[in-house]
C-alpha cells in the first residue's frame, strides 16, 4: 500500500483560518448508501435512538513557548507531554542544540533545565516552577501547520472542545470542535448520548508519513484512559442496537487500542497504534472526523 494512494488535490481557499462565528455552521459530508451535503447542526438527522458519541475530553494546553538558552541563543519550545508538575517531555527548535544540564531561559524569567535527550525529545525540569503555571502565563496555543497565522487570543477558547476537561493535548481532537451545548442536548432528547475517553493529543500529530509504503510507518505514541464507566455506557448502547460513533480519529484510537477479543478494558497507558485500510474494527461503527491533509 503506497502513501501516493492517499494524495489529492487540497485548494488552500478551503482551509478555513478562522473558525466559523457558531460552532455548528460546520459544513458536514455525510457518507452512507449515498452522499449528503449538509451542516453539523443537523448530525441528529444521521443518528438514530440508542446510539453512543464517543468524545474526547482531552484539553489543549498553551505547549509553545519561546525563550533563550543561558549561552543567549534563541529558542522555540513546544511542550510535548506532562511528566508531572515540574517535570516534561519537549521539542527545541534553536540554531543549535541546547547540551544536557544547561537552562532555557523563557519570557517571564522562569527556566527550565536540560535533563536529557532522546530521539529529539528532551526530558526538561522546571524545577521551582509549575508547568501549568508557566504556560497559563505566557504558553502560546499552538496551532497546526495549515492554519497560516499567529495564534490569538480568540484560539484559547475556539481552538478547544466544549467539554475539555484534562490538560495534556498540544492539538485539539479537531472533530469534536463543532460540537456545542444545545447540540449535545438536542441529541440527548433524541435519545442519542455520549461518554467520554481521554487522549492526549501529542506533537507527532503534526508530522507527515514520509515512507512510501504506509506499512513501514512507525507511528508516533500517545497516552490515552477510558474508565469503567465509559466501558459500561458502551456496552449497554451496544446491548439495545445502537452504534459507537467515535467523534474523531483520537477517540477511534484510543478504544481499538482498549480492546481485546472486542471487549473494552480499563486502560491508562500509551498506544502507538497504526489503522491504515485492512484494519479490523472491533469497537467503532462509525466516525465523525474533520477532512486530512494529503498523505
Amino acid at each position: 500500500m503506497k502513501l501516493s494512494d492517499f494524495d489529492f488535490d487540497l485548494p488552500k481557499s478551503l482551509i478555513a483560518q478562522y473558525p466559523s462565528s457558531s460552532r455548528t455552521d460546520s459544513r458536514l459530508l455525510v457518507l452512507r448508501d449515498i452522499v449528503v451535503d449538509s451542516t453539523f447542526s443537523q448530525l441528529g438527522n444521521f443518528l438514530k435512538p440508542n446510539d453512543l458519541l464517543v468524545l474526547n475530553d482531552t484539553k489543549v494546553i498553551a505547549a509553545r513557548l519561546f525563550g533563550n538558552k543561558d549561552s543567549g541563543g534563541k529558542v522555540e519550545v513546544l511542550v510535548e507531554r506532562l511528566i508531572n508538575d515540574h517535570e516534561a517531555l519537549v521539542m527545541i527548535k534553536s540554531s543549535r542544540s541546547p547540551k544536557i544540564g544547561s537552562y532555557v531561559i523563557l519570557e517571564n524569567k522562569s527556566r527550565f533545565k536540560i535533563c536529557d535527550k532522546t530521539d529529539g525529545i528532551y526530558k526538561v525540569d522546571f524545577e521551582l516552577n509549575s508547568i501549568l503555571n508557566v504556560l497559563n502565563e505566557i504558553g502560546h496555543i499552538p496551532l497546526p501547520p495549515y492554519i497560516n497565522r499567529e495564534d490569538s487570543k480568540e484560539d484559547q477558547s475556539r481552538y478547544q472542545t466544549v467539554y475539555a476537561k484534562n490538560n495534556g493535548a498540544v492539538a485539539a481532537p479537531t472533530a469534536g470542535l463543532h460540537f456545542d451545548e444545545m447540540l449535545l442536548s438536542n441529541l440527548e432528547n433524541q435519545g442519542i448520548s455520549h461518554t467520554f475517553v481521554t487522549l492526549h493529543v501529542g506533537a507527532g500529530t503534526f508530522q507527515p508519513v514520509k515512507v512510501e509504503d504506509i506499512e513501514s510507518h512507525k507511528m508516533h505514541s500517545e497516552y490515552y484512559e477510558i474508565s469503567t464507566e465509559t466501558i459500561n455506557k458502551i456496552e449497554l448502547a451496544k446491548a439495545l442496537g445502537g452504534r459507537i460513533i467515535a467523534v474523531g480519529t483520537t477517540a477511534v484510537r484510543a478504544l481499538e487500542s482498549a480492546s481485546v477479543n472486542g471487549r473494552l478494558k480499563h486502560h491508562m497507558g500509551d498506544t502507538d497504534i497504526f489503522i491504515y485500510p485492512g484494519f479490523k474494527f472491533q469497537i467503532v461503527d462509525a466516525m465523525i472526523t474533520n477532512f486530512h491533509l494529503p498523505k
